[in-house]
């Protein structure tokens, strides 16, 4: 990979990059920094990413560094908070239709919530994030239907949330 080609996945894969990590983890600094290492990683290892393929690389690596902040972060944080961020049903009751969504989206398993924000807010292809997060396209396509499962769930009536 050149210089040239670098600056190119930059300029093409940036911005759409920076959204999936946000929308994980919902910290404009922390976003900016896994984007800044993902991009690090990709020039480091630039012999070895086969050409076409870095944006699977490029999401594969920001979505092993989201596991490993977010694994990083629930080691500190104790079971404290999560017991916190459980709420019953009554205490449910939100204004915002997109703040109760993104609400529901965290209750779901990384895997889960990371393979919703790339199908259904990046629109990847199921090959594309098979590709990225090293599962089968079977395991991808069972990942997100579990997830939409759950949504449906706790979400109930679309009505509910409007």
């Amino acid at each position: 990979m050149t210089v040239s080609e670098y600056d190119k996945c930059v300029r093409q894969y940036s911005d759409n990059l920076y959204r999936f990590i946000l929308k994980s983890l919902r910290n404009d600094e922390q976003a900016k920094d896994i984007v800044q290492e993902s991009f690090l990683r990709l020039w480091e290892n630039r012999e070895a990413v086969i050409e076409g393929k870095e944006k699977s690389y490029l999401f594969t690596i920001a979505y092993r560094l989201i596991v490993d902040h977010v694994r990083l972060e629930k080691r500190y944080t104790g079971d404290e908070t999560l017991l916190k961020n459980r709420h019953s049903p009554a205490e449910r009751e939100y204004n915002n239709a997109r703040e109760m969504l993104e609400h529901y989206l965290n209750e779901l398993p990384p895997m889960q919530k990371s393979l919703i924000l790339l199908r259904d807010y990046e629109g990847y292809s199921y090959r594309e994030m098979a590709e990225m997060t090293h599962l089968t396209e079977a395991q991808v396509k069972v990942y997100i239907f579990r997830a939409r499962v759950a949504l449906k769930k706790n979400i109930g009536d679309i009505n509910n949330i409007l």
